[in-house]
């Protein structure tokens, strides 16, 4: 495994857990994620001037921004249905092994007994965190919904990447679509209430817009660089720093079970790194 790969993964996991903390925080968490995307947009817009057409990979684009659009509004409901502590840890658990598998299938990305048993520990960790105290059926459902568009999207996007002419056409390029398509669609949605939340919340937006792009922008470039069912699992490292910042920024509960998790989920992690 290319060791720059794993620290652009373990970049991407923490700035995803902030990017989700700062969502948790606000108040209208809608108008929130379209203050979050179309602040990215916005950000990424001078570099498209610069760096070529994602020529190869405009389908994996549009495919890309129809499943974020189901992906973010089930984020959104989760988060509107519990704390964060109970359902994020769902939504990024089911994923990796949902990712791998689908990858294994259509990208032909390999599975060695290490990789596997390093997906295995930081899905059994995060499913832990999660089911020790489950939340809401509803909540649950949301989260699971979000879990199984997240591995859509790693996959899709996975390949995308690897079309596009570089990392960095199909990152700002992405960005410009999902950031002012779904921005728009949350924004109209919202309608009076976006502009309020704007107003009153619109600098942590642009810092969640922008450590979005170090977060996905991150993932997808290292998919570039090495296999998915890998680096997938890598990214759920974001629920360390997740169940960290829940506590310390949220003012959440962490329970002795959630802080065993986690250092599951670690030691997880460091078995995918030091698998061959």
């Amino acid at each position: 495994m290319i060791p720059f790969a794993a620290l652009l993964m373990l970049l991407s996991g923490a700035a995803h857990a902030a990017v989700n903390t700062i969502l948790k925080s606000g108040g209208d968490k809608m108008a929130g994620r379209a203050l979050i995307d179309g602040s990215s947009a916005l950000i990424v817009l001078p570099f498209a001037f610069v760096v070529p057409l994602p020529h190869g990979a405009w389908g994996w684009l549009c495919a890309s921004m129809a499943i974020h659009l189901v992906y973010l509004f089930a984020l959104i409901k989760a988060f509107e249905g519990a704390d964060m502590n109970a359902v994020y840890p769902v939504m990024r658990g089911v994923a990796p092994a949902l990712a791998a598998a689908v990858a294994v299938l259509a990208l032909g990305d390999p599975v060695s007994a290490g990789i596997f048993a390093g997906i295995v520990l930081v899905s059994a960790g995060t499913m832990a965190i999660a089911f020790w105290r489950p939340p809401s059926r509803t909540a649950l459902g949301w989260a699971l919904l979000t879990g199984a568009t997240i591995a859509a999207y790693t996959v899709v996007d996975a390949k995308g990447a690897r079309a596009a002419p570089s990392a960095a056409s199909y990152i700002v390029w992405g960005f410009l679509f999902l950031g002012s398509g779904i921005g728009t669609i949350f924004a109209v949605w919202r309608g009076k209430v976006f502009f309020v939340q704007a107003k009153q919340q619109w600098k942590p937006g642009v810092l969640a817009g922008a450590l979005s792009i170090v977060s996905y922008g991150s993932a997808l470039w290292s998919y570039r660089l090495g296999d998915v069912p890998r680096l997938a699992a890598l990214r759920e490292t974001s629920i360390v720093f997740g169940v960290i910042l829940a506590a310390f920024v949220l003012r959440e509960k962490v329970t002795r079970v959630r802080a065993l998790s986690a250092a599951i989920i670690a030691a997880g992690a460091v078995i995918l790194v030091a698998a061959p």
